[in-house]
């Protein structure tokens, strides 16, 4: 199979290093358009497929095209695209806001998947959901959906509005999680340990916990309960964390991300 990703940015370098490791494709069956020269270099030095700036000779070839550019790039590069591009190829859309309907429309093209990854996929541990035109065949989507596997974990989504929600919760996650251990590191090293042990503690406690939670079969509200203990010290902090509304200022937090995912969408 004959992949071609357009936009040699951090997604685009990590599926075709995930393509590749998982053996979905060859390296002479890789390929990435990026037409940036200083970043094409680097990417040449990768070893993760041929690089080139020129669509009409990597466009054609393409049996899948990975679009991985920012959505305000996208009237130069359909107008680039469209020239060269046939309706049996399939296209997978990484573009946050960019709808099924506009890259068919902007294309001429029918079989469009949209999906929506995390930065954890540049480590094998991302999070995708994804969804479909209805001219992409069972055969493909599964083809697709190996694809998408090989940075992580992924679900299908009936509606592409979904998208949206996904791009709330999973997409921009990933820095709330951070934020959430920046905020226990600064209180560990005002609590007197050194910035090295408060990232190893507080660390070490996010991959035990989400372990923890994988191997057994507890809700997050029944885990709460296993690890307080009546009168002790994490009864405190979540009296604390229920005292302070911490829990709305999250779910408000959500529903700003979802919000302006919408947003984007009709711009």
């Amino acid at each position: 199979m004959n992949i071609l990703i357009i936009g040699g940015g951090n997604m685009g370098a990590t599926y075709a290093q995930s393509f590749l490791r998982s053996h979905v494709t060859s390296l002479e069956g890789m390929r990435i358009l990026e037409k940036n020269a200083e970043k094409a270099a680097l990417l040449a030095e990768k070893n993760i497929g041929s690089v080139g700036a020129d669509p009409a000779l990597l466009v054609p070839m393409s049996d899948l095209i990975v679009l991985a550019v920012k959505p305000q790039d996208t009237k130069a590069l359909f107008a680039s695209l469209k020239p060269h591009v046939h309706d049996q190829q399939v296209f997978v859309s990484i573009m946050a806001g960019v709808t099924i309907q506009t890259i068919q429309q902007s294309l001429g093209i029918h079989k469009v998947v949209r999906a929506m990854p995390n930065l954890p996929a540049q480590v094998g541990k991302g999070m995708t959901a994804y969804t479909s035109s209805e001219q992409v065949t069972r055969l493909e989507l599964v083809m697709v959906q190996n694809l998408l596997a090989t940075t992580g974990k992924n679900i299908y989504v009936e509606r592409e509005d979904m998208l949206d929600a996904a791009t709330a919760i999973s997409g921009s996650g990933p820095a709330y999680v951070f934020y959430f251990m920046r905020s226990m590191m600064v209180r560990a090293q005002s609590l007197g340990f050194s910035k090295s042990e408060a990232e190893l503690l507080v660390l070490q406690t996010f991959s035990g916990g989400v372990s923890l939670y994988e191997a057994n079969n507890l809700d997050c509200e029944e885990w709460i309960q296993r690890v307080s203990s009546r009168g002790g010290t994490t009864e405190a902090a979540m009296n604390s964390f229920s005292g302070s509304e911490l829990q709305t200022a999250i779910e408000s937090g959500l529903q700003a991300a979802f919000d302006r995912a919408v947003e984007l969408g009709k711009a």
